[in-house]
């Protein structure tokens, strides 16, 4: 914990390890389906996999450069972080072993970890292995001596200590000296899980690909005798290594660091904590680890395959599926242009339906009126719907244009194509800026009117990502509008994007590395000064990351002036709790079925409540180095809707915990008898303020928004 001016913050890594500490509190939640806590246990190994690729190994590359700007042990950070990650690793191999293996054999699914099988198994596992398995893997033997192994990045390797059946002479021991070699794992072609056929009992019974193996590897090192086998991996820092963004090809260097990644230097060896010392040994000599790569596993690694671990008497076991919620009234509208000239319209994924926004852009592509689109593009879906419908927009003589935003981590190589394929279709791609990233979620379509204007815009803003894949899974809000003052920023936001060199001006929105910094600043001010003129002052912020210490250390000052402060913070959050300067703070973490990924922030303002939905979390990197926007909610019934909804989630007494001094999560009590489950719960409220009320939301049946 870090000590500046008197205030106290979290490091931002570990309290990052606390939330997914809390996804794992999940998957020991044994009041959710056993498949459900399954999932979460894939959560939680992808996030760490992650974090080991990025942050940890951010961390690693500090270790011996001297930075003076440092103020910080980057040594010491990575112990505190290991010793945690170990901890955590127990807590799983417990979930795991004692409670969703038990609960599988109670639903008669056996999980393969050396059960006797019967001969039809067996002969299945040999077949399986000679027609499917045999034909996909390489297996190598470990050279000795200078000639260093390569472990590819992300794959899951067995490592085996093996014997020459043959007796060599002068050589006392039976069969000699030992060989090491490695046999990667075919994910690329076979699946991580397969059925065998079931017992004489009818159980169920799954067998991973590395047992499968395992039980093989006489057939392929014939003349061998086979000692042992442990499961490895090597993760690889996920860094790009640009080292200049802003000379030469920017779109050039990131495919060149690409392939670089694969390459990269090692974030994370995990190897079977019950691999014997002198093996780990022999394997740190040829594949040139250091002990500090080294993190202790369990006999599988690469756990998030576990989204994928089969259910042979699904549904059960499974959580109950919402369907998505239509909006009748939006729904009848044939044109979405038409339903957006009437009235601005509010959504909320993955409740609703992103059906609407996919009708939006591809009703953009085939109307005739329509004369041009403009997007950015962060992340989207692998068969992306939306990237059709700008293609077809091109096609259809549309002009469409997209900004690219390369550096979407993890997304790069998918983004590269989607650009490459659009730009042979005719739009006009944008690419990434050099030393920034463009994280807003924006699109816009100018479109033709006979009656009006000449012309007439329409926008869809989003909390979001234009993933029609992610909008099931992610909590977020997304906001249409033919609002002129709100359109005329969309189109100075693309015209700078299309032109550095232009000055933009916004009216409405804010946006970052413009106003949005300055703004935010003077809205908590506002509630800071309030507060000390004895009036009532309230901020309510939902965010995934709260990290910018010149913001903490004024919600630092807004409580110690008397400003409430309910935060709803899922990720990393530096700010720390029941400090005497923060005591006016509440801050609370839902995880539940869908991530919580929406920015909604509030400012009590008089009463006005103004209300801001954004792409922007309050980190360093959202408000320093990037393009980001938030945009008001200024109409009274929208805004009510979205705060009624943050006051069901801070209602919420099942799936929110409260993150105190020491980065413990302490799930909410219930107090009054009554449970609240936010995501449910929305669910809920929207089903019955559009299905079954939907008089509700007419615009004219709520003239204030007022926080509760």
């Amino acid at each position: 914990m870090e000590v500046i001016s008197n205030f106290k913050f979290y490091n931002r890594d570990t309290s990052w390890l606390s939330f997914n500490f809390r996804v794992l509190m999940e998957a020991a939640n044994n009041q959710l389906p056993l498949y459900e806590r399954i999932k979460f246990l894939a959560i939680y190994s992808s996030n760490l996999e992650e974090f080991y690729k990025v942050r940890v190994a951010y961390y690693r590359s500090l270790i011996g450069v001297e930075n003076h700007s440092l103020d910080y042990d980057p040594k010491e950070i990575l112990n505190s972080i290991n010793q945690e990650v170990i901890i955590q690793r127990k807590e799983f191999n417990r979930i795991f072993e004692h409670e969703i293996l038990p609960g599988l054999k109670e639903n008669n699914i056996i999980f393969y970890q050396n059960e006797e099988l019967n001969l039809e198994q067996q002969d299945f596992i040999e077949s399986y292995f000679y027609q499917q398995v045999l034909p996909a893997i390489q297996p190598a033997l470990l050279a000795e001596g200078n000639v260093l192994s390569f472990l590819q990045d992300n794959a899951i390797y067995l490592a085996v200590k093996l014997f020459s059946k043959k007796k060599k002479k002068k050589v006392k021991k039976k069969y000699g000296k030992p060989q090491y070699a490695i046999i990667k794992l075919p994910l690329s072609y076979l699946p991580r899980f397969t059925e065998l056929p079931k017992d004489e009992s009818n159980n169920h019974y799954i067998i991973m690909l590395d047992d499968i193996i395992k039980q093989n590897l006489d057939k392929l090192f014939p003349g061998f005798l086979i000692d042992s086998s442990y499961s490895i991996k090597l993760s690889r820092s996920a860094d790009l290594q640009i080292e200049d963004e802003f000379q030469g090809n920017l779109v050039k260097k990131i495919k060149d660091s690409l392939s670089q990644r694969k390459t990269g230097d090692p974030a994370r060896f995990v190897y079977d904590d019950m691999m014997p010392k002198s093996f780990l040994k022999i394997l740190r000599k040829v594949f040139n680890l250091s002990k500090d790569d080294l993190v202790p596993g369990s006999r599988y690694s690469g756990m998030s395959d576990l989204f994928t671990f089969p259910n042979p008497i699904a549904p059960a076991l499974e959580r109950e599926k919402l369907p998505n919620l239509q909006l009748p009234e939006l729904s009848s509208y044939s044109s979405m242009f038409e339903a957006i000239k009437k009235r601005e319209w509010l959504l909320h994924f993955p409740y609703q339906t992103y059906d609407y926004v996919i009708r939006f852009f591809t009703q953009a592509a085939i109307d005739p009126k329509v004369q041009a689109i403009k997007t950015t593009q962060y992340r989207v879906a692998q068969n992306s719907a939306i990237v059709n419908a700008l293609i077809s927009a091109a096609q259809n003589g549309k002009d469409v244009t997209v900004f690219v935003e390369y550096k979407a981590r993890f997304d790069e190589e998918v983004n590269l194509i989607f650009a490459e394929k659009m730009q042979k279709a005719g739009i006009k791609i944008i690419h990434s800026i050099p030393g920034i990233k463009v994280h807003a979620k924006v699109a816009l379509v100018i479109r033709k009117s006979s009656n009006e204007k000449p012309l007439r815009s329409y926008a869809y803003l989003s909390t979001g990502n234009f993933n029609e894949k992610t909008a099931k899974l992610y909590a977020d809000h997304g906001f249409f509008t033919s609002d002129e003052e709100i359109i005329s920023d969309l189109n100075e936001l693309f015209f700078y994007l299309e032109d550095l060199k232009y000055k933009p001006n916004f009216k409405k929105i804010l946006v970052a590395q413009f106003n949005m910094i300055e703004k935010l600043k003077e809205l908590i001010e506002n509630e800071i000064e309030n507060a000390k003129a004895g009036k009532k002052a309230y901020i309510l912020a939902k965010m995934n990351g709260l990290e910018a210490n010149a913001f903490i250390e004024l919600l630092y000052r807004a409580s110690l002036a008397g400003v409430q402060v309910d935060l709803i913070v899922r990720g990393v959050c530096r700010l720390v709790p029941n400090q005497e300067y923060s005591k006016n703070v509440r801050l609370i973490r839902i995880v539940d079925k869908y991530l919580e990924h929406a920015r909604v922030w509030v400012f009590y303002s008089n009463g006005e409540n103004l209300t801001y939905f954004a792409s922007a979390d309050w980190m360093k990197r959202n408000l320093y180095r990037r393009i980001e926007t938030a945009i008001p909610l200024l109409n009274p019934q929208l805004k009510q809707e979205l705060i009624d909804i943050l006051n069901i989630q801070l209602a919420d007494n099942t799936k929110a915990c409260d993150i105190d001094e020491n980065l413990t999560n302490i799930p909410k009590q219930n107090e009054n008898g009554e449970e609240v489950r936010a995501q449910i719960d929305i669910y809920k409220y929207l089903k019955n303020r559009y299905i079954t009320q939907p008089e509700l939301s007419q615009p004219s049946e709520i003239q204030d928004a007022k926080v509760e």
